[in-house]
């Protein structure tokens, strides 16, 4: 069975690596990058099933980065959370005008509430 590729970008390495601990391994492959820049390059390179993605990031924001997946003919199908400490509706409404399918706020989820929306939005491509 394939495994489902979820694309990290995110520069807090501990919440990372909170999240794939939470992940399933048999289903779920986890790859990280640290900065916008590097999470385009890996968005490119390993066509991920789903990216969770920070807003902010080292270099270019996530919006920047969000922006740019989604005019990419290679990536604008890749669904994108935003996993950020950013909560105002202003930010929501970017993040979404953008073209995010999600936006959870660091502080209002719990690590199973953002495990289950990964596996929620993963769960209807098989």
């Amino acid at each position: 069975m394939k495994k489902v590729k979820i694309l990290i970008i995110e520069d807090d390495k501990s919440l990372v690596r909170i999240i794939e601990e939470a992940l399933d391994i048999d289903k779920f492959k986890v790859v990280l990058a640290l900065s916008a820049d590097e999470g385009l390059d890996k968005a490119f390179l390993e066509k991920p099933d789903l990216i969770v993605l920070d807003i902010m990031l080292p270099g270019q924001s996530g919006f920047n980065c969000l922006k740019k997946l989604k005019e990419n003919k290679k990536t604008k199908n890749i669904p994108v959370i935003i996993l950020s400490n950013l909560g105002q509706d202003e930010e929501i409404r970017q993040g979404q005008k953008l073209g995010a399918i999600d936006y959870l706020v660091k502080a209002d989820f719990t690590i199973d509430e953002i495990i289950n929306k990964i596996v929620k939005y993963t769960s209807k491509k098989k």
